[in-house]
């Protein structure tokens, strides 16, 4: 049986399919900045793997509005995520969407947030250690996308999905006991690197990314950047050597052979490899058919706990800032 919340968020997402089912929608557009832009990424993958018409493309917030994309228009569901719903670069892109005639959908930790008010629908999502996977920002975004997915084309995925979300935070809870040694021994390893590098591909490239800009460079002041595994051997591989850090993602979408080409060769030259396979992670609960989508989402949580494990070896807390809400850069909210 479902819990009290889980049935809160799936009637969220029922609103919003219910108005999907009276429009007509060609076009999706994600839009976000940051680590909610990033956990937009496997969601981009599924409609690129599933759709049969629909086409999706994601942006970040600011550029969005500049770039104007010219099949943006009243067939557009343009779904935004913000934390707190005051990114106002988000904020002003949800406006934008609007002003096109689009339907505009806003995740948010916040409910009465700068977001919530300028979207058409709005769906909370849970934050935080104490969250229960399936209310969180990532499942709500394939909750969506195979509702929409669903609703507008026919694909009966749609319960496999929810199915699979709804066993998530058990193979969460798993697989943290399953990493713990792991990634304290990652903590000690690595807490004095300047530079780390991750790579991944397909679904998992966001988590990648996030990874990189959100725990490394933002939460840890570490140099970083996400390689994607296809364009690895285009220029990045020029930069490893035995002293060089590299986290490895293999993933169990359709790109994973990718993610094996890379790592087969840093095997080669490098030695500071930390590979996390999802593959080697127990997703009992989680359909067959939808393991290659849930991989990132695992992936995301495996890399979390490496974080903090991270953050206490350093014993630099990944709460800490320099510049982010402590100086002023923030475009003004009306």
């Amino acid at each position: 049986m479902p819990t009290n919340e889980q049935v809160k968020v799936l009637s969220q997402v029922q609103e919003v399919l219910d108005i999907v089912k009276e429009r007509t929608i060609e076009n999706v557009f994600f839009v976000a900045c940051g680590g909610s832009s990033a956990l937009m990424y496997p969601s981009k993958y599924l409609l690129d793997r599933e759709a049969k018409k629909m086409v999706s493309d994601l942006y970040s917030s600011n550029e969005f509005i500049h770039r104007n994309p010219n099949t943006l228009g009243k067939n557009s569901l343009v779904i935004l995520c913000s934390l707190e719903g005051v990114t106002p670069e988000t904020v002003f892109a949800a406006q934008f969407a609007n002003e096109k005639g689009a339907l505009t959908v806003g995740l948010t930790n916040e409910e009465g947030s700068h977001l919530a008010k300028n979207v058409d629908c709005v769906v909370k999502f849970e934050f935080g250690d104490q969250a229960n996977a399936f209310d969180t920002n990532y499942s709500i975004m394939y909750q969506l996308t195979m509702g929409l997915l669903n609703v507008v084309e026919g694909n009966e995925k749609f319960e496999k999905m929810v199915t699979s979300l709804s066993n998530l935070q058990t193979v969460y809870d798993k697989v943290k006991v399953a990493v713990k040694e792991n990634a304290l021994q990652f903590g000690e390893d690595y807490k004095d690197e300047k530079v780390i590098y991750t790579i991944g591909s397909g679904a998992n490239y966001g988590v990648a990314y996030s990874f990189a800009i959100c725990i490394l460079m933002e939460m840890q002041w570490i140099h970083s950047h996400a390689i994607h595994a296809g364009e690895y051997f285009h220029g990045p591989f020029e930069i490893l050597d035995e002293k060089v850090p590299f986290i490895h993602l293999l993933g169990l979408d359709e790109t994973r052979p990718l993610e094996e080409r890379a790592l087969e060769f840093a095997k080669r030259y490098g030695k500071r490899l930390i590979v996390l396979d999802a593959k080697e992670y127990d997703l009992s609960g989680i359909d067959e058919e939808m393991e290659g989508y849930i991989a990132p989402l695992v992936l995301n949580y495996v890399l979390r706990v490496y974080a903090n494990a991270l953050a206490d070896a350093r014993q630099h807390p990944l709460s800490t800032r320099r510049y982010m809400w402590k100086v002023d850069y923030h475009l003004p909210i009306n």
